[in-house]
């Protein structure tokens, strides 16, 4: 059975156990490291507001763009919204992490926290776009080639 926009194949669960543990293992060691950092807390709030927001804004894309596939309707100020708030925070942690007074590994670690998290947002939020849509006891989607 083919997955088609219509009637979507249900992900195997190992794909959702892997982008949950990719979204819990991102976001926890972003938090983890920030709780430990010895940094002034307006800038620890600063980070994480940067990892909530980011976080928020890849799920609002991966909607829209998902929407658009779909032939539902979204409108272009949306869309453009959506892809505006998704890379701001990018921007926003590079240019904090770019002046803040920490060692290089660290930077590398928050850096790569983040994109993790983000990463793992997005395809937590389509797993469950693709099992709330996908009809009871589908197929689960296999790649033929």
């Amino acid at each position: 059975m083919s997955p088609t926009a219509a009637t979507p194949a249900r992900p195997s669960a190992a794909f959702v156990a892997a982008s949950w543990f990719a979204l819990l293992a991102g976001m926890g060691g972003f938090l983890v490291g920030l709780f430990n950092a010895t940094m002034a807390l307006n800038e620890k709030g600063y980070y994480f507001t940067v990892l909530m927001f980011g976080l928020f804004a890849v799920i609002s894309l991966q909607k829209t763009v998902r929407d658009q596939l779909e032939k539902i309707p979204v409108t272009g100020l949306y869309y453009g919204l959506a892809w505006f708030a998704t890379l701001l925070p990018i921007a926003l942690l590079v240019i904090g992490l770019w002046h803040a007074t920490l060692t290089l590994s660290e930077k590398g670690f928050y850096g790569m926290a983040f994109l993790l998290s983000l990463f793992g947002a997005i395809a937590v939020q389509k797993n469950t776009r693709d099992m709330g849509a996908a009809p009871k006891g589908s197929a689960v989607a296999v790649d033929a080639e």
